[in-house]
């Protein structure tokens, strides 16, 4: 069990490297993704499912598709060379690797191990959903807002801006003909 641990640790640690020193955003968006799956089987490891569960619905499912989403609609400049470099095995060798790494070690456990015999009590998604719409709704509420306005500000940022011209400065066809047959 420790040596899962420690292997799952490990590619959660490759992998979150990875995201903060890639150049290429989508890149560090899928090594995050790899990163937080890992964190997920860390959580199915010591006993918690239901949070594992929660960690791949939210974080590396929509919170990642969402700034996916964001990285498109910014529509960085990429030049014809980097997106062909994308194609090559060479890009996908580590990204493969840590997932499979992962996917072997979730197969693992999930049949190797049984937490019926966990001593504290079991929560059900009913009660977190309860608290999370009572106890911490200020909380979930500010979360909603703050994406909103990182997702309104991207498209502020990555919008292309208008071109103003005054109608007076603006010469006529007429004129650029004439001046040019001169």
């Amino acid at each position: 069990m420790n040596t899962i641990f420690y292997v799952t640790a490990a590619v959660a640690i490759v992998s979150s490297i990875m995201a903060i020193t890639n150049r290429n955003a989508i890149h560090a968006l899928l090594f995050l993704i790899i990163s937080l799956l890992s964190v997920s089987v860390v959580f199915y490891i010591i006993g918690a499912p239901l949070i594992a569960a929660l960690e791949v619905i939210v974080y590396a499912g929509a919170i990642m598709v969402l700034f996916i989403f964001v990285v498109m609609m910014l529509n960085i400049g990429m030049e014809e060379e980097t997106e062909k470099q994308w194609l090559t095995p060479k890009m996908w060798i580590l990204p493969v690797i840590l997932a499979t790494v992962l996917l072997g070690i979730f197969i693992y456990v999930s049949r190797e191990f049984k937490f019926e015999n966990t001593s504290a009590d079991i929560i059900d998604p009913r009660h977190v959903g309860i608290s999370l719409f009572t106890t911490y709704l200020i909380a979930v509420e500010l979360a909603a807002v703050l994406l909103l306005a990182g997702i309104v500000g991207a498209y502020h940022l990555g919008k292309p801006k208008k071109k103003i011209i005054h109608r007076f400065l603006i010469k006529a066809p007429s004129d650029i003909k004439g001046n040019m047959q001169k």
